[in-house]
């Protein structure tokens, strides 16, 4: 773009949004270029933060008549660089921190029409006031917004009873590449009047268009919830489990979450003041959570009478259970410790990956015996949702090479891991998006007919190409 188009946009925005809400430094613009993992930082021309959906509109219709690329960019928490610029410095980063209002709670019809850049746990907070449930849950809930988490369909730790972000929500409002508004803010559970427009920006990474505000399911506040770690010898136990509870105790059943001893043994080797809930170490574990809308007894008998006959039927070794909301509490802590701990050991290779819940020890056995044959001594670090089929399923240096050395060989894991998703009927990204650093994967697995039908719908909502470009596709 010329210098004085530059200019001219850039004063543009400002009249918009006001002189302090357009960022132009570099050391402004710093924190808005990095990606969460800090694997990458872009460039960009200006980082513009609007105030509300009017706002939003006119600066995507200033950029798409000067043809500058637009980035949007919600709580920066993804994990694909899905929303960071890239290094030509050309692109508009559209922060949407600002729109962070919750416009309207109707308890009756069990809505929340919220703006995309509301906190999640600001969301669960509001929903709870009103006595109410917002059920999404995930480890940067305390950081991530409402619209990134409909831009990369988030899953989380409540999937299995309540369903990703997707089915969390009934209408968006969304800016296009043209800086027109849809509002399609209907909190309505039937609408049959025509092509889903609402399916076609959730989980589009910003590519199609800027999420604005959307409508969302709220759900009666359960009356208890309890917890409990279950001892396990494999994950074809770890599906034994899954299998008894769902049939004793039906959609009580809010959480399970898969965990090998190696995960565990990385929480407390880096975290040595979480409780460790048993004297000894066990191959694997289960992370249960069921909630009733009855009663705390009617969910401590569900979960004790399940967990117990799984310990009588030899599916399970052992299990603790949680007698308050401090020990559930220090319970999910193990769980949501395992990438800090990750972190906190070194690098490794990740892999955010869905498969049939029924295929997932198939796979796991056979992905484990690939890499040790690949690269001997290595450490899969196995945990996530297998309630719902999705598997972090990351690779850790064997204890002899250094991690740096290590992720030279990612193309090479990532093929083996792949390609044994691909054979198992499984998707290569299930709650992280693709972004940028899985589009050339995506690329090889999905079918040319597929790829081509995305492409068809990214050229006809976004003819120009402005829309967070080189993501996904």
């Amino acid at each position: 773009m010329a210098e004085v188009g530059t200019e001219a946009l850039l004063a543009r925005c400002r009249a918009i949004v006001g002189d302090a809400h357009v960022i132009t430094s570099d050391a402004g613009m710093a924190p808005f270029m990095a990606d969460w993992r800090g694997r990458y930082s872009g460039r960009g021309l200006a980082v513009v933060l609007p105030l509300d959906t009017a706002q939003v509109a006119a600066v995507v219709a200033a950029c798409a008549a000067a043809g500058v690329p637009i980035v949007p960019q919600g709580g920066r928490t993804g994990l694909v660089m899905g929303s960071v610029p890239d290094l030509s410095g050309q692109a508009i980063v559209l922060s949407l921190r600002r729109l962070d209002r919750i416009r309207a709670i109707d308890p009756a019809n069990r809505t929340m029409t919220v703006e995309a850049g509301c906190i999640l746990a600001d969301v669960q907070a509001a929903a709870s006031a009103a006595g109410m449930l917002y059920p999404l849950s995930l480890a940067a809930e305390g950081s991530c917004t409402i619209g990134g988490n409909l831009s990369t369909n988030a899953g989380g730790t409540a999937v299995l009873r309540y369903g990703n972000t997707r089915e969390l929500c009934l209408g968006l409002e969304v800016v296009n590449a043209q800086g027109e508004v849809w509002d399609g803010l209907r909190g309505l559970r039937k609408d049959n009047t025509g092509y889903a427009l609402r399916e076609l920006f959730i989980g589009a990474e910003g590519t199609l268009g800027v999420i604005t505000a959307a409508v969302l399911k709220l759900y009666p506040a359960p009356q208890a919830a309890l917890t409990a770690l279950v001892a396990l010898q494999s994950p074809r136990h770890a599906l034994d489990l899954l299998g008894l509870l769902q049939a004793r105790c039906g959609a009580s059943l809010t959480g399970f979450e898969l965990m090998s001893a190696f995960c565990l043994d990385l929480v407390a080797e880096q975290f040595p003041a979480l409780p460790r809930p048993f004297a000894g170490r066990h191959p694997h574990y289960a992370l249960v959570e069921l909630s009733s809308n009855e009663s705390a007894g009617h969910a401590q008998g569900l979960l004790e009478s399940g967990v117990g006959q799984a310990i009588d039927d030899g599916v399970a070794l052992d299990a603790v259970v949680a007698t308050s909301s401090k020990q559930a509490l220090d319970l999910w802590r193990l769980r949501e410790h395992i990438p800090l701990a990750q972190a906190a050991a070194g690098k490794n290779i990740k892999h955010d990956i869905s498969l049939p819940v029924s295929r997932i020890p198939d796979f796991v056995a056979r992905a484990d015996a690939a890499l040790e044959r690949a690269f001997p001594g290595c450490q899969p670090v196995t945990f996530g949702h297998l309630g719902d089929g999705n598997l972090h399923y990351n690779v850790a240096p064997p204890a002899s090479v250094a991690h740096e050395a290590f992720l030279a060989h990612e193309a090479t894991v990532n093929r083996i891991v792949h390609d044994l998703v691909a054979d198992a009927g499984g998707s290569i990204s299930a709650e992280h998006g693709i972004g940028v650093l899985k589009r050339e994967e995506l690329a090889r697995y999905k079918s040319p007919v597929e790829l081509g039908m995305m492409r068809a719908i990214k050229a006809a909502l976004d003819p120009l190409g402005i829309m967070n470009p080189g993501k996904i596709l």
